[in-house]
């Protein structure tokens, strides 16, 4: 079979999602299921997977589903529990009292706030934390969701602690032969794998300054009353602000510590600037702006989260016990991930399956305590002695948030056990390698010389196919490095992007967007969200591979191995 007809029967699962969910606007709980069957018949005859590795990836992504579930259970309950004991209805009234301006909100909770999630948890806490809060708010939910995926974008790279690069790039490369070519030039992996950190956070930093803007534009054009780009450029001198206030000290730590703390550093200093430059009035649109009264919204708008602050608001909570369960669960996500003994406690309850049906590599983890989910349930359990809530509320709460899970459950099921198929599909009787790989070797063969500029889509394809940026990493890093090798471009420039395209691609990937939409009742408007999606998307992956094409050919950017490919 020709590299051609390879990368389009690979692509073809990706393409169908595509016009099933955006070109005619099928609920993902119909378009998934018929994407998963094609999916696993391509397999079967295009790559004569094996039946037995299809199930068993199918069985191996139902696993991973179960993990999914249990962070969307925890972000519900923690917001339905803070319902429940008046502690929404104080951080509604203390964003109002920094700025009762929807955008201004948007750049601290949406921007700043789901930064730091990102930086501590990662994959797709910030949207299942931010995009309930935004409702609690007073945030359309499709507006929610729409801000909750974009902020998956510039903190991803150094998401849960440094994982896409600590794990992603880590296991994605093979070490040992790239660390002998490194010795070689006098250079050895781990100087290498810093120099590539600097870069992503570099290449982020330059890129990903302009998404607050981009936020604030796309909130009042397709959610404010008039419809209006202008009324979001009114807001671009703060929006600036926000973007800078995080990028630079997330650059700076990336480069000079390391991929642990970009994220969490540069949301904690940009909060303190943003928080403070708000509450001084400093670059302050003079005209506040509000969403129409909800009355008016359209129905495609709304989720089935609702969140009616009076009724529930029965008694006076001060907003530091308000705030007090994020800040448990901020406290928690930084300690389980930077402490081995801490670390070690959490996972002590794991629930493991290796090798499932006897295929080599097939296998899926849950580590309970230690997902996301687990922190966020003990956030819940020591919320309700904080804001000293009765049995009767907090039963109310496990029981609203319970029945979230059935619609996004259902929908996942198809989509993580499509996507472990297309990444299993490397073993297979056909000789061929695995579906993601033959797409990115398509890209390669295609484009040439100018490939720096196409990178960035590669690593895109990938977490839109994995819906992880370290998954796209661990599948595509290495390919990304020998192509860069074979092109005698600068290989770590290349491995940089590929980072970045994944971070990027997190905006669009399929169950991301369900597992947001599933935290605020919008199952059902996934198509919606997508097409909102592409633009930062296409605008992120653009300037990305513009800037590595610069960086390459015309700064003439090396690094220890460029010597030794002359």
């Amino acid at each position: 079979m020709s590299l051609g007809l390879q990368a389009f029967l690979a692509f073809l699962p990706i393409l169908l999602s595509a016009v099933l969910l955006v070109g005619l606007h099928w609920p993902a709980k119909r378009a998934m299921p018929v994407v998963f069957l094609v999916t696993a018949l391509t397999a079967y005859f295009g790559w004569e997977m094996s039946l037995n590795r299809i199930v068993a990836s199918t069985l191996q992504g139902g696993l991973i589903t179960l993990s999914l579930l249990w962070i969307i259970f925890g972000a519900i309950l923690l917001l339905n529990t803070l319902k429940h004991s008046g502690g929404i209805a104080a951080i509604r009234r203390g964003f109002a009292h920094i700025s009762p301006d929807r955008r201004i909100q948007t750049l601290i909770i949406a921007w700043l706030f789901g930064c730091f999630i990102e930086g501590a948890s990662g994959f797709g806490t910030p949207a299942a934390v931010a995009a309930p809060l935004l409702v609690a708010m007073g945030f359309p939910a499709l507006a929610a969701v729409m801000l909750g995926m974009m902020v998956q974008s510039t903190p991803v790279s150094f998401g849960a602690v440094g994982t896409p690069i600590l794990v992603g790039i880590n296991s994605g490369i093979d070490t040992a032969s790239v660390g002998a070519k490194l010795a070689a030039a006098g250079s050895d992996w781990t100087a290498y794998l810093h120099l590539v950190t600097g870069q992503v956070a570099s290449i982020h930093a330059i890129v990903g300054t302009l998404m607050p803007l981009f936020m604030v534009l796309m909130l009042t054009r397709f959610f404010g009353k008039n419809r209006s780009w202008k009324e979001g450029l009114e807001a671009a001198p703060f929006a600036l602000l926000s973007g800078v206030a995080f990028t630079v000290p997330y650059a700076l730590t990336g480069i000079f510590l390391g991929p642990e703390f970009p994220s969490i550093i540069g949301s904690l200093v940009g909060l303190v600037i943003v928080v403070s430059a708000a509450r001084a009035g400093f670059l302050v649109p003079k005209k506040g702006w509000d969403f129409a009264p909800a009355d008016e919204w359209p129905a495609e708008w709304l989720g089935s989260l609702q969140i009616k602050l009076d009724e529930l608001s029965k008694a006076p909570i001060s907003l530091l016990r308000a705030w007090l369960p994020y800040l448990v669960v901020a406290a928690l996500l930084i300690l389980s991930r930077t402490n081995d003994s801490v670390k070690t406690a959490l996972k002590s309850l794991s629930f493991k399956a290796d090798n499932i049906l006897g295929e080599a590599g097939v296998g899926a983890a849950i580590d309970p305590l230690y997902l996301p989910g687990g922190i966020l349930v003990i956030a819940v359990i020591a919320t309700f002695f904080l804001h000293r809530m009765s049995v009767r509320d907090m039963r109310a709460a496990v029981g609203e948030s319970g029945k979230v899970l059935f619609g996004a459950g259902f929908v996942l099921l198809f989509t993580v056990p499509m996507v472990r198929i297309m990444i299993n599909s490397g073993v297979n009787l056909a000789d061929m390698k695995s579906m993601p790989i033959a797409m990115a070797e398509y890209v390669a063969h295609t484009f040439g010389s100018i490939y720096p500029l196409f990178a960035p889509a590669v690593g895109a394809m990938g977490a839109f196919i994995a819906g992880s940026n370290t998954v796209s990493n661990m599948m595509l890093a290495q390919y990304q490095f020998g192509v860069a090798e074979s092109l005698g471009i600068t290989t770590s420039i290349i491995v940089a992007v590929q980072a970045i395209g994944a971070a990027a691609g997190n905006m669009v990937a399929v169950h991301n967007v369900v597992a947001a939409s599933a935290t605020v009742g919008l199952l059902g408007r996934e198509g919606v969200t997508l097409r909102r999606t592409i633009v930062p998307t296409l605008y992120y992956l653009a300037m990305t591979g513009l800037v590595a094409a610069l960086a390459i050919f015309v700064l003439g950017v090396t690094d220890p191995l460029s010597a030794l490919a002359r």
